[in-house]
């Protein structure tokens, strides 16, 4: 491991994917910023000092010879540390295990779980890859901050190959209830891998509340105080820390002209409108909000031909047989409601199955009348904050899920339960006829929250934290 003494300590983010990824343009690679909340919230942290980031940035080694010295340049001027996975490896720890094992799992979907579950050595594998990579570039004096469930190993490795680092490790969906979370064979494992940190952070008191009944029953462990446990000598600290997003950006965005005009082209058939604005994903409520869509149309005949629903479906995780199932499931749900609805002018749903650009984002947001946002399960949900946040006008209203870890914050959305379709129509209805001075009130107070807590307070928060929880008395200083 390399030392350097008399140099500043850093930050060396670690994250599945970095904020970069390789993608091809005409036959020649180059690398392509990612969009995403995790991607967005650390960027600020690692331009503005001299961080790493250590992620996966696609098949570095697939490169031509000629190519391939120039993207890594790139990466390597830019701070970023590419972890070189094998694609075979990939597929069992990305697809296989992350995304099929544990998403489910946190997302509250044992029905989604494979009769077989194999590859938890390639994800410990994948884990110790990343681990590697975090030792080699550490300094005495940095600080590490590892991300998400495809990295819940990382912290206890670390801990192994660098007893004195200073490790936080953040968890970006919902930790399953204990009575979910103990159908995984390996549930012991991967806590005692998340133990291996200093900081562990949640979204909401919630999920940090699942995490603690998990450590109860599994390790007899008990918290001290509002926020502490000890393991193996060492204090660590369970924290809360609710994801915001960029405000700023979002609010300079929905002042551009290229927006407005959108606005306008979207708005020009008079209808009032619904939005909605999802990744493809089963936790996000889609069918369910589909189907409570159709039963405010029988509910309340009034509003037909005079609203719309637009629902963009971003495309996610092509390839694997529940999400290509669960996108067959929309367009036909999607396909019943227009047949029994529509009349010679008027199709009440139009669905978008594709990537929009940031531009049509936040147009949507600007146009919209009503934002549905309805996940049957969430960790934070950024979605809904960055509709508020592009409401410059102090206008529209928010539907949200109780469901999403957002709802402990936006209390002055109209709070609905996804399962519940005769609920979420009279939602829609009250939503629609809410008087103005009532929907700015709320919107201003949904304003207030959003704009004051964002992503860059979320993660100096966390570091603050992480770098005041000082050790045990009687335990070796950190270097």
């Amino acid at each position: 491991m390399p030392h350097h003494d008399q140099a500043p300590p850093r930050l060396i983010i670690v994250s599945n994917r970095l904020p970069i990824t390789l993608a091809t343009n005409e036959g020649m690679p180059r690398l392509e910023r990612s969009a995403g909340g995790l991607a967005s919230g650390m960027r600020h942290l690692h331009e503005r000092g001299d961080a790493l980031w250590i992620g996966w940035s696609g098949d570095l080694d697939a490169l031509p010879d000629d190519k391939a010295p120039g993207i890594r340049s790139e990466l390597e001027s830019s701070r970023f540390i590419h972890v070189s996975i094998p694609p075979a490896e990939q597929t069992v720890f990305y697809d296989d295990i992350s995304n099929g094992v544990l998403w489910p799992i946190c997302h509250d979907r044992l029905d989604q779980l494979p009769l077989q579950v194999d590859g938890w050595n390639i994800y410990d594998g994948v884990n110790q890859r990343f681990a590697d990579s975090v030792a080699a570039h550490y300094r005495p004096g940095d600080t590490i901050w590892v991300h998400d469930y495809q990295l819940m190993r990382v912290p206890a490795l670390l801990r192994e190959m660098i007893p004195g680092a200073r490790i936080g490790f953040f968890l970006h969906v919902p930790f399953p209830n204990p009575e979910i979370f103990f159908a995984l064979p390996t549930r012991r494992w991967l806590v005692e891998g998340l133990l291996g940190a200093d900081l562990i952070g949640f979204h909401t008191r919630r999920w940090r509340g699942h995490f603690t009944a998990a450590l109860r029953r599994l390790l007899g462990i008990e918290m001290e105080g509002d926020s502490t446990i000890r393991w193996k000598d060492r204090r660590i600290q369970l924290g809360i820390f609710p994801m915001g997003i960029d405000a700023d950006h979002i609010g300079e965005m929905a002042l551009t002209s290229e927006v407005n005009t959108e606005r306008i082209r979207i708005r020009t058939e008079g209808q009032r409108l619904l939005v909605g604005i999802d990744r493809l994903d089963y936790s996000k409520g889609l069918l369910r909000r589909l189907s409570a869509f159709g039963e405010f149309l029988r509910r309340y005949p009034e509003w037909h031909e005079r609203v719309r629903l637009i629902q963009v479906g971003v495309p996610s995780r092509g390839g694997i047989g529940s999400y290509d199932r669960f996108r067959e499931e929309i367009n036909a749900l999607v396909g019943r409601i227009n047949g029994e609805f529509s009349s010679a002018r008027w199709s009440p749903v139009r669905y978008l199955h594709r990537s929009i650009p940031e531009s049509l984002l936040v147009s949507l947001f600007r146009a919209a009348d009503v934002m549905l946002v309805t996940p049957l399960r969430d960790g934070m949900n950024l979605v809904c904050k960055e509709f508020v946040a592009s409401r410059i006008d102090e206008d529209g209203v928010l539907i949200l899920s109780e469901f999403a870890g957002a709802a402990d914050e936006l209390s002055e959305a109209l709070i609905v339960n996804p399962y519940d379709a005769t609920g979420m129509a009279d939602a829609m209805h009250q939503a629609l006829l809410m008087a103005g001075p009532e929907r700015r009130r709320r919107m201003r107070l949904l304003r207030r929250q959003v704009l004051s807590s964002t992503v860059h307070r979320w993660a100096d928060s966390f570091l603050e934290a992480l770098n005041v929880n000082l050790p045990l008395p009687g335990t070796p200083v950190r270097a």
